[in-house]
């Protein structure tokens, strides 16, 4: 752990509960693994909360203790960038249903001394919010000065001031949707099948022997990967270029590469993630639909809010279109809520936003300060 607050404190923290959850389970008691960043000043008005996309953690900005890499917003999050912990304190939490340290399939269910696996219950977006605001109400925390998230992390911001109207001044949402649509959850099924279709899954019950479904995981990984990139992405940086060779082998190795790239994907992902995590993760995502939890309106979920929303989304975002941010910022109108939108211009699809891209860090940076997109 560091002393210094501007580079990161790794936290954990068990709070009673029990936690009521959308599917009628409740979770108790509740573990909660974060960071932060900064401290919070005398009148507790300078806190921001960061929710992190679907393989994403709390290491926002400090260094993977299991790859030792960045942290996964670094770009973003950090001394002299838009959200500094100078004037700052910030906070990002693994969400539940996660595998670096809150409470997930792969945690200990103390009533049984056993992981939980597929015994853990099934959560929503709304569960992992409401999560947040638990760890929130045990850090003293009572209000945000803004909550901000891409892809996943963009539904846990968006959701924030559906829930809890008062708390929160500010909403950043970044490559993100306000329900999965059919595509998206069917490329998700494609990934939970082919983690239950090893045969090392067995049930979600592979703890003990530490046998892991890593074929099926690292598959799945490799699927939901190329829905984060563009084809142009794809096209400028692969093309059909041969991976070190100069002729086909005529075989099903990586004769490409494009695979090998894909398959490095995979097998990289499997040495961080858990796969049963990844399948109450993606139930969750697609299970998202904010309109459907307000009695198909979509505006009426914001009609009690008085934060400011800034939207962005990515031209080459196949995975969650600009016609997503706009459905989203038209209801956000219709409520009377003050929103801006931009759509930036990336070659890098929905990855754009944990990639170099100095006009988003200018469009956060000028929001926070009061400014519009």
């Amino acid at each position: 752990m560091s002393d210094d607050s501007r580079f990161g404190l790794r936290r954990q923290v068990r709070l009673s509960g029990p936690l009521a959850l959308d599917g009628g389970a409740a979770l108790g008691p509740v573990d909660i693994a974060y960071e932060t960043y900064g401290a919070m000043n005398a009148d507790g008005s300078n806190v921001i909360l960061i929710c992190h996309a679907l393989t994403g953690d709390q290491y926002v900005a400090s260094d993977h203790p299991s790859t030792g890499k960045p942290g996964w917003w670094w770009r973003m999050v950090g001394p002299g960038k838009p959200v500094d912990p100078a004037d700052y304190f910030i906070i990002c939490s693994n969400v539940i249903g996660s595998c670096m340290g809150s409470s997930g399939p792969a945690s200990v269910d103390p009533a049984t001394g056993e992981p939980h696996a597929m015994r853990f219950p099934v959560i929503t977006i709304a569960d992992m919010v409401r999560a947040q605001a638990l760890l929130l109400d045990h850090l003293g925390v009572d209000r945000l000065c803004a909550v901000i998230g891409g892809s996943m992390g963009g539904m846990q911001a968006l959701t924030w001031p559906t829930l809890f109207p008062d708390r929160v001044e500010n909403c950043i949402v970044i490559a993100s949707t306000a329900r999965h649509s059919a595509q998206n959850i069917a490329f998700h099924e494609v990934g939970r099948q082919a983690i239950m279709a090893d045969p090392n899954w067995r049930g979600g019950d592979y703890y003990a022997d530490g046998r892991v479904p890593s074929a099926g995981l690292s598959v799945a990984r490799m699927a939901a990967h190329i829905t984060y990139l563009s084809e142009a992405g794809l096209t400028e940086k692969f093309g059909r270029r041969l991976q070190a060779r100069a002729t086909k082998t005529f075989g099903f190795d990586a004769d490409f590469q494009v695979e090998s790239y894909l398959r490095h994907q995979g097998l990289s992902f499997v040495e961080r993630f858990d796969a049963n995590s990844y399948l109450f993760i993606t139930r969750a995502m697609d299970y998202y639909d904010i309109a459907e939890d307000h009695g198909g309106s979509l505006a009426r979920a914001f009609t009690a809010t008085k934060a400011r929303f800034c939207l962005v989304s990515f031209d080459t975002d196949w995975l969650y279109p600009t016609t997503e941010s706009r459905i989203i910022v038209h209801a956000l109108h219709a409520a009377g809520a003050p929103a801006s939108f931009v759509e930036l211009s990336s070659p890098f699809g929905h990855d754009a936003f944990l990639l170099e891209c100095p006009e988003l860090n200018r469009v956060v940076d000028g929001f926070l300060k009061g400014g519009r997109a």
